[in-house]
C-alpha cells in the first residue's frame, strides 16, 4: 500500500510564516480588501460581456463563413479568458466574500465547458497541495505515454518528438475537458491522494450541465446557423483547439519550465520541503511586468503568488509579488520566472526537448554501454 504523503516541518516553515505576516500586513496598512477591486469587477463584466456578444453574433448574425471562423477562434480564446478571469478566482473562492457571488460565478465553468466540481477537486484540493509529484499532481499527467514531465517516467521512442507535437496535443486539452476528462475524473476511485465520495446531487449537476454546454454549443448552433454540419464541425473545432491551446499554454508555462522541480517522496512519503518551499520549487512566473498578460491571464502568469495566496483574488498580485519575491530572495529560496511569455514558451520548449529527445538519447547509451560491459564479462563470449 502507497504511503501517504507528507511535507516534512510542514508547520515549521519560517518562510511561509514571515511572508504571510507581510502580506497581511500589506492589505491591513492599506485598508484593502483581499478580494476582487473595482478593476477586477470591470474584468469580469468585460470579459464576460464579449464572450456573451462573440456567441450571439455567430448564432444570429448570419455572416460570411471566413468571418464566422474568425469569430469561432476569438470565442474559444475568450472562453479561456473567462475561465482564468472569473472561474479560477470564483473557485477558489477568492474573487468575492459573498459565497453567493463566487457560486454564480463558478457555475459560468459549465458553460465554457468544464466542471467547477471536479475542477476544485483536482486543482484546488490536489494540484494545490502535490505540485509537480508524479502520481499525485494529475495536472503534469497530461497524455500518458505521448508527453513526459517528471524524470521519473520511463522514456519511450515516441517522445523523443514531443517538443514537436506537444503544442498541438495542448490544442485538444478543451475537446477533451468537454467529453472526456470530467467524467473520467468523477468515476476515479481516487484522484491523487483524495478519495472520491461524491454527494448524490452532484451525479446529477455532472451530466445536467453537460447537457446544457452539448445544447448551447452544439445543438442550438445547428438548429440557428445557417451552415451545413461540416461547415459546423470546422467552427466548433476551431473554437476548441484555440480555447484548448491557450489552456495548455498557460498552465504548462507555470509548472514546465526550466528551473522548477518535481521531486519525489522518499520511501516514507515524505517530501524534503515544507509546502511552502515546495510551492516555490516547483511554480513559475512569465511577462510579470506586461499588462497585457496581466489582464488576459487573471493572475495566472503569477502562479507563485497564487499558490502561496490563492484565497487572494489576482488583481492583488502585483503588488504582493513584490513581498513574496523580497522575502524569497531574504530566505535564500528560488523565486523563478520569465521576464516575457516567449522566453517562458522558449523554456518549456527545451524541457519538452530535454525529457524526450535527449533523455531518450542518453537512456540508449547507458543501455548500449550496460550491454557491451556484460558482453565484456560474460562466460559465453570469452
Amino acid at each position: 500500500m502507497a504511503k501517504k504523503l507528507k511535507f516534512k516541518n510542514g508547520n515549521k516553515s519560517a518562510f511561509y510564516a514571515t511572508v504571510r505576516s507581510r502580506v497581511d500586513h500589506y492589505f491591513n496598512e492599506n485598508n484593502l480588501s483581499t478580494y476582487a477591486n473595482g478593476a477586477m469587477w470591470f474584468k469580469a463584466i468585460f470579459f464576460l460581456t464579449i464572450l456573451i456578444g462573440l456567441y450571439c453574433s455567430l448564432l444570429l448574425g448570419n455572416l460570411s463563413n471566413p468571418v464566422m471562423l474568425v469569430l469561432a477562434v476569438l470565442l474559444g480564446m475568450t472562453g479561456a479568458f473567462v475561465g482564468f478571469n472569473i472561474c479560477h478566482d470564483a473557485i477558489h473562492k477568492s474573487f468575492s466574500s459573498n459565497q453567493t457571488v463566487n457560486e454564480v460565478f463558478s457555475f459560468v465553468f459549465n458553460l465554457i465547458g468544464a466542471s467547477p466540481y471536479v475542477w476544485n477537486i483536482c486543482h484546488n484540493i490536489v494540484h494545490h497541495t502535490y505540485t509537480n509529484i508524479a502520481g499525485h499532481d494529475e495536472d503534469i499527467d497530461v497524455a500518458p505515454g505521448l508527453i513526459r514531465f517528471s524524470e521519473s517516467e520511463i522514456v519511450n521512442k515516441v517522445q523523443r518528438y514531443q517538443h514537436f507535437y506537444a503544442f498541438g496535443l495542448y490544442s485538444l486539452a478543451m475537446l477533451s475537458w468537454v467529453f472526456r476528462k470530467d467524467y473520467k475524473k468523477f468515476f476515479q476511485k481516487k484522484i491523487g491522494e483524495h478519495v472520491c465520495d461524491h454527494p448524490r446531487i452532484e451525479y446529477f449537476k455532472l451530466f445536467f450541465y453537460k447537457s446544457i454546454y452539448y445544447f448551447l454549443f452544439i445543438i442550438l448552433p445547428m438548429i440557428v446557423m445557417n451552415v451545413t454540419w461540416w461547415q459546423f464541425l470546422i467552427g466548433f473545432m476551431a473554437m476548441q483547439f484555440a480555447q484548448g491551446l491557450v489552456l495548455g499554454l498557460v498552465f504548462q508555462l507555470a509548472h514546465v519550465v526550466e528551473g522548477t522541480s518535481f521531486p519525489l517522496p522518499d520511501e516514507d512519503g515524505n517530501i524534503e520541503e515544507a509546502w511552502a518551499e515546495h510551492q516555490l520549487q516547483t511554480t513559475a512566473n512569465f511577462a510579470v511586468e506586461s499588462k497585457l498578460a496581466a489582464f488576459l491571464c487573471g493572475g495566472l502568469n503569477r502562479q507563485v503568488e497564487h499558490h502561496l495566496f490563492p484565497k487572494v483574488c489576482h488583481i492583488h498580485y502585483p503588488e504582493i509579488g513584490k513581498i513574496v519575491k523580497q522575502t524569497a530572495l531574504e530566505f535564500g529560496l528560488p523565486y523563478i520566472e520569465s521576464k516575457t511569455f516567449s522566453g517562458a514558451l522558449v523554456s518549456h520548449y527545451k524541457i519538452l526537448r530535454k525529457l524526450g529527445k535527449e533523455a531518450y538519447k542518453e537512456n540508449k547509451y547507458v543501455n548500449q554501454a550496460s550491454c557491451t560491459q556484460t558482453r565484456k564479462v560474460s562466460p559465453i563470449y570469452a
